[in-house]
């Protein structure tokens, strides 16, 4: 795929703080990258920077074949964005709302009222048109937020935490508006997100702390090298248990009546298991998370 965001060497300072630390990484177009980071990692301060809401201090980005610095209105138009609170009028109806939005890319009236239409079907809100934005659910105004950006239908969807604060159906709502759009509109998903659940279904993760990049790769890639599967055993005899570990020098933590142990590989808990078969009321092997994998990484939950 083609490299539709180019960061290189990215340098951002407040004062005598160093935001962005020198930073390198690309997206590749119609993908859905991830780019997490603990609370004053520098992830706002880059995606500011990417949408030309903030300048840069050093460094080179194209954003679309467009120099920033030097092509802002061209990317401006390349890009949409979901910022995580609501910036359209309450007392306009969602109609209303996005023929104000769309008057700013002084469309035609013809072309507009298709922009409008595309902008409801594809974010399914057709029936909500007519509805006053501050009368929507949480999901309903999120699903309105991301056909505010489509109006002028950019390459690039910037989404900044799409889904904090919803119920886990209305946020299943909004995640198939996402991929709706990635994978019928061929369109470059750019997504910060607290839950790794997300993440884990991007094609591509950077992960950033303290200015600086501190890991990469796919889901996958970060979680076999970051994380490590767990064999939970429930025993009959705990103490049988925790003598024969012991012996055999495998490590564990107990939660209650729970033997968890760390393994290096899903296929070594086999051998683990038939040693101690006699002695298990129930066991469970379960693979390492994004989760383990993030905190494993920056030593910090992703909700800090």
């Amino acid at each position: 795929m083609d490299k539709i965001i180019e960061v290189k060497n990215l340098k951002k300072n407040y004062g005598s703080v160093q935001a962005v630390k020198g930073i390198d990484f690309y997206v590749e177009g119609s993908s859905l990258f991830a780019f997490l980071g603990p609370n004053g990692a520098g992830k706002t301060t880059t995606i500011n920077i990417l949408s030309t809401l903030l300048t840069k201090d050093e460094g080179e980005i194209v954003v679309n074949g467009y120099k920033l610095g030097e092509h802002e209105d061209e990317i401006r138009s390349s890009i949409g964005i979901v910022f995580q609170e609501g910036v359209l009028d309450p007392l306009l109806s969602v109609k209303e709302n996005l023929e104000v939005r769309g008057s700013f890319y002084k469309l035609s009236k013809e072309v507009l009222k298709e922009r409008i239409e595309k902008a409801l079907s594809t974010t399914g809100i057709e029936n909500l048109a007519s509805r006053k934005y501050g009368s929507l659910s949480g999901g309903q105004k999120r699903r309105t937020d991301i056909a505010r950006a489509l109006i002028h239908a950019p390459k690039i969807l910037f989404l900044d935490e799409p889904t904090t604060g919803l119920d886990p159906q209305t946020r299943k709502n909004v995640w198939n508006t996402i991929m709706r759009l990635k994978n019928e509109e061929n369109m470059t998903v750019f997504l910060t997100t607290h839950y790794m659940e997300e993440a884990d279904m991007a094609d591509y993760v950077v992960i950033i702390d303290n200015g600086e990049i501190v890991a990469k790769g796919t889901p996958s890639f970060l979680k076999d090298t970051f994380s490590k599967d767990i064999l939970r055993i429930k025993p009959k005899n705990p103490i049988g248990l925790e003598k024969y570990l012991t012996a055999k020098n495998i490590r564990f933590d107990k939660q209650i009546d729970i033997f968890v142990i760390k393994l290096e590989n899903t296929l070594e808990s086999i051998d683990l298991i038939n040693e101690v078969k006699d002695n298990i009321e129930s066991f469970q092997v379960l693979n390492g998370t994004l989760d383990d994998a993030f905190i494993n990484i920056t030593g910090k939950e992703i909700r800090e």
